[in-house]
């Protein structure tokens, strides 16, 4: 048995010992071989490491997704990552000296690099296929926090904030896990089942963040979004099981920003996830737990950007996207030649499986 993290499952292996929510629900059990859906469903759970047998057979290594492959060609792209690994050095070695160093927190400075990686780019649906198309980081943490930062603004933007309420959201995004840099490396790095005291070490990052946060002269609801983005709207999350009202307004937003994130970005196994995967996620297990209108207001976006884009489905089928269905916006209308494909009506064994 070995314990690896999250970001290194790959399909076919085999669940060791019980997978848990940090709220002791069984997510699934030992014995389980692991599917690319379980292993974004963990993601949505925020399960950070996964017990696998020693011998898990797995899937070789796949090519990168047609889609995905052509988003990455891209001279935008090349250029998006560019800049984005230019972003990434920086915030790091800024994040770094506010945390060991205590140096001053101005973050109007180091939010400019990163949002000109919006207004460079040229819609928003782009901003969204070039995060979740780079690659895993080593520093990953500083690399999440900046597309946190950046989806948080789309969010926000999506939902008529004014300007000054979107640039907060962005601020929030940005340094929501700057608690992270205190969790001690030898947990992280633990190669066995983590104890419970451990686990609630890990999951004391936002308690940590808002404390760092709160050292200096900034909106409280920069150091709020730290504290309650793991928070939940049914008291399931944590530190504290806040329930719906209780919680940070601009925290909801980084919430949402935190685990479509997570969820769509590109494995060692695989380009980018079909976001419409990620959309069914969200729509099955996700309206209660996290603002509901927010939520609905940022899968109906994304929905809404890939009408008129071409589909494969999962029973080799292919067609164009025609018409979202707003109660169940991962399943909408296809055209597939003279045919029309409502997945709305269709068995939940066909699904979209990719963008082509």
């Amino acid at each position: 048995m070995r314990k690896i993290s999250i970001d290194e499952l790959v399909p076919g292996m085999v669940v060791a010992e019980n997978i848990m929510s940090f709220r002791n629900q069984l997510l699934y059990p030992a014995g389980y071989r692991l599917t690319d859906k379980a292993i974004t469903k963990l993601t949505f759970y925020s399960v950070p490491f996964v017990c696998v047998e020693e011998e898990s057979d797995h899937f070789s290594y796949s090519e990168m997704k047609t889609y995905s492959e052509r988003v990455r060609s891209t001279p935008e792209f090349q250029h998006f990552a560019e800049e984005f690994e230019k972003d990434v050095y920086k915030f790091k070695n800024f994040l770094n000296d506010v945390v060991e160093k205590n140096a001053p927190l101005d973050i109007q400075d180091i939010l400019q690099d990163t949002l000109a990686l919006l207004h460079n780019s040229s819609n928003n649906i782009h901003i969204l296929e070039m995060i979740s198309n780079m690659r895993q980081y080593d520093d990953s943490t500083y690399a999440h926090s900046i597309n946190v930062a950046l989806i948080s603004n789309l969010l926000a933007t999506w939902l008529h904030m004014n300007e000054g309420e979107v640039f907060l959201a962005t601020q929030c995004g940005l340094l929501h896990d700057i608690g992270k840099l205190k969790v001690p490396e030898d947990i992280i790095k633990k190669p066995g089942k983590l104890s419970e005291a451990e686990y609630n070490i890990v999951k004391t990052h936002p308690f940590s963040g808002y404390e760092i946060l709160t050292k200096h002269s900034i909106n409280p609801h920069i150091a709020n979004s730290a504290m309650m983005h793991h928070e939940r709207a049914d008291g399931s999350g944590y530190p504290f099981g806040l329930m719906d009202e209780k919680i940070d307004t601009y925290a909801k937003i980084v919430a949402i920003a935190d685990v479509y994130d997570a969820m769509t970005s590109a494995r060692v196994y695989r380009g980018a996830i079909c976001p419409f995967k990620v959309i069914d996620i969200l729509e099955k297990e996700g309206l209660s737990k996290y603002d509901t209108h927010f939520l609905l207001t940022f899968i109906e976006n994304i929905v809404n950007t890939y009408i008129k884009s071409y589909v494969r489905l999962s029973d080799g089928r292919t067609g164009e996207v025609i018409l979202m269905n707003k109660q169940m916006l991962a399943r909408p209308l296809i055209r597939s030649g003279s045919l029309y494909i409502d997945l709305s009506k269709e068995p939940d064994a066909v699904y979209i499986e990719e963008i082509i």
